[in-house]
């Protein structure tokens, strides 16, 4: 989900970029975020395909669906999806999918399958180029069931130098709120906050990762964003003492699908 993922500054480059939370005014600061639930350890791969070979690359994704979705029936995964990058960039991914588990052990568990599967060693992904990344999340949620009709949006946040808040407070009473909301109205299938557990980018950046029940779902988080501040600039303004706004990155992808236990 990653190679992407709220202040007066930061909101308003937030608001204006692909996707985003939304949430009516005040109401993101003053409602109770959620409590800190058990870690989930994410896996996602990136490709970035030559597109005469986006044909062939769909038959190897759907057989690693047909996998993920095995793995989620046996309990080993407790979700998955797969992606097509709509925001290109000369060089960077086209396509990539997502899986989750609730430890490592289960993570690596079913890495080791896929990689040993036939289709592992495909020409369309010898011939793309691809990323890695393992996150991991006490902050999130989703919707149970599949879904075919989402948009996955990343934002990638670097620490800003000297920021500080070691609960979570400033996070959990801002974005977290916000996107909790929208999880609550619909307009999102899940989201996640999200650090890397294996490091490829510098520690403490904090990726702000969603997937909107369709394109209006990336509107209502527009607006909520834009809503806060606005209406909010406290909470704007704190969750700005947060972030390195001029680091920062966003992704939009299309979801194929996804399943969420």
């Amino acid at each position: 989900m990653f190679k992407q993922a709220i202040l007066a500054a930061g909101l308003v480059l937030l608001a204006c970029t692909v996707g985003g939370p939304t949430i009516n005014g005040g109401a993101a600061g003053a409602q109770t975020s959620p409590a800190e639930k058990a870690p989930v350890y994410t896996y996602v791969s990136e490709w970035t395909v030559p597109r005469a070979m986006w044909a062939d690359y769909k038959k190897e994704d759907e057989a690693d669906v047909d996998a993920m979705k095995k793995g989620v029936g046996d309990g080993t995964l407790i979700s998955f999806g797969t992606f097509a990058v709509l925001n290109h960039q000369e060089g960077e991914p086209t396509h990539g999918s997502w899986f989750s588990a609730t430890s490592m052990a289960n993570l690596m568990k079913f890495l080791e399958g896929l990689r040993n599967a036939p289709g592992a060693t495909a020409p369309v992904l010898a011939a793309s180029k691809h990323w890695d990344y393992i996150v991991s999340s006490t902050i999130h949620n989703g919707h149970s069931g599949t879904f075919t009709n989402g948009y996955l949006r990343v934002a990638r946040w670097p620490a800003k130098a000297g920021s500080d808040d070691p609960d979570g407070k400033i996070v959990k009473s801002t974005m977290v709120a916000l996107l909790e909301k929208l999880f609550a109205d619909g307009a999102l299938h899940s989201y996640n906050i999200d650090q890397e557990t294996i490091h490829s980018e510098d520690p403490g950046t904090m990726f702000v990762v969603f997937v909107a029940n369709g394109a209006e779902g990336l509107d209502k988080f527009n607006a909520a964003v834009d809503d806060m501040r606005k209406n909010n600039p406290a909470a704007s303004a704190a969750y700005g003492t947060l972030i390195d706004a001029h680091g920062h990155r966003d992704t939009l992808a299309r979801v194929t699908t996804m399943t969420n236990k």
